[in-house]
């Protein structure tokens, strides 16, 4: 096939592509690891550590492949209880790069930090 910009392709080539795109797309989907949530439910304690604390934490996520997905205050607790007012939910690309990123030397160097900041309660779940 040529080395052209998709509209300068006949349409032979045009399937080709789409082929070779499908097929790529289907074998990652079956490479493809369950994505995994960190959820953390937090109560915080102090305002200036929290503020260090979520300062640090993001370049611990980067090599891990990790997103914050959502940041946000609790409204209410529509059945049962709850103890803490805010949460937060990162997805990492696997269970392996969550508990690697929980484990690494740069996350569990800002653990003391985390425990003068708030009380915090950090779960695992997988797709």
């Amino acid at each position: 096939m040529r080395n052209e910009r998709p509209e300068e392709l006949n349409s032979a080539e045009l399937d080709q592509l789409f082929l070779k795109f499908a097929l790529n797309s289907e074998i990652k989907k079956g490479l493809r690891m369950n994505n995994a949530y960190l959820i953390g439910h937090i109560t915080v304690k102090n305002q200036e550590k929290w503020a260090e604390y979520r300062n640090k934490v993001p370049a611990t996520l980067e090599p891990w492949g990790a997103e914050l997905i959502f940041r946000g205050k609790l409204c209410s607790v529509l059945s049962g209880s709850h103890e803490h007012n805010d949460t937060v939910v990162i997805r990492f690309p696997d269970l392996k790069a969550l508990n690697n990123w929980h484990s690494s030397s740069a996350y569990q160097a800002l653990i003391p930090v985390r425990l003068e900041a708030a009380e915090i309660e950090l779960l695992s779940y997988e797709e």
